[in-house]
């Protein structure tokens, strides 16, 4: 899986790309987020954090939002357990503002089936490599439609809480239709080929849609790094083998000399 390689890659380039990691370069805190990890091949990992009291407001899941009730991870991943729903983990709740909070992981070999995963299936994904001359290229498409509201009684949101959509990439975007939230101005990717789109958690309650364009390579930027790697590791060799061979040749030759 991509997100796999990625590791890998960022172990076997660590001098060069030190620095990267997952943390958010605007310091934005989500009430509600979805990552997907996509792979060029379509396999997909998706990664949600979320309040309890937003999953509940926002995909009426059966929970308990009262901070003062530990979160079951038990129940959680039940919730999940659905084919289309792929290999679930969830992992270590956390407190935040004096809500609770938990990661759920769900790993799929087609990113499409995640649409038939009930706590995700208000999202649509569309993924389609196109053939050209000599390249390839992928669109994906992914448009969240209305929540299924619930009622998580009284919580303290303020009215500035957010729910974010990342895309983590594999290979180089040729485009997107990122827009800032604040201004509504075209976005950029963060570092490590992330984009995001963002709404305010009560637009998302509300059902504003979003829907989410890319248009990329269809070589992976990852097998690309390991292959040069790979290159300049047995040309490194290959360099190493023929400065042997070089001074023992030498050295022989002064040996057979001087007999």
């Amino acid at each position: 899986m991509y997100v796999r390689l990625r590791l890998l890659a960022a172990v076997v380039v660590a001098g060069g790309l030190s620095g990267i990691g997952c943390s958010n370069p605007l310091g934005r805190q989500y009430e509600y987020s979805e990552q997907l990890y996509l792979d060029v091949d379509g396999s997909a990992e998706l990664v949600i954090d979320s309040s309890i009291a937003a999953f509940v407001a926002l995909r009426n899941l059966p929970l308990d939002p009262s901070p003062d009730v530990p979160v079951d991870r038990e129940a959680v991943a039940l919730l999940f357990a659905e084919p289309a729903c792929g290999e679930v983990t969830v992992n270590r709740p956390w407190r935040r503002h004096g809500r609770r909070f938990v990661q759920v992981v769900l790993e799929q070999a087609d990113v499409r089936q995640f649409a038939r995963c009930g706590p995700v299936a208000w999202s649509t994904f569309s993924f389609e490599r196109i053939e050209g001359a000599g390249n390839v290229e992928i669109e994906y498409t992914q448009e969240v439609g209305a929540p299924t509201p619930g009622d998580p009684g009284a919580v303290n949101w303020t009215g500035e809480e957010i729910v974010g959509f990342k895309l983590h990439l594999p290979s180089r975007i040729l485009f997107h239709n990122v827009r800032n939230l604040e201004d509504g101005e075209p976005g950029t990717a963060d570092r490590g080929n992330i984009l995001t789109w963002e709404q305010w958690l009560s637009e998302r309650r509300e059902g504003k849609p979003l829907r989410m364009e890319v248009r990329m390579d269809g070589q992976s930027i990852l097998y690309r790094t390991l292959w040069l790697f790979a290159g300049a590791f047995a040309a490194a060799l290959l360099t190493l083998a023929a400065g042997t061979w070089y001074v023992l040749r030498r050295t022989k030759r002064k040996m057979a000399a001087g007999a």
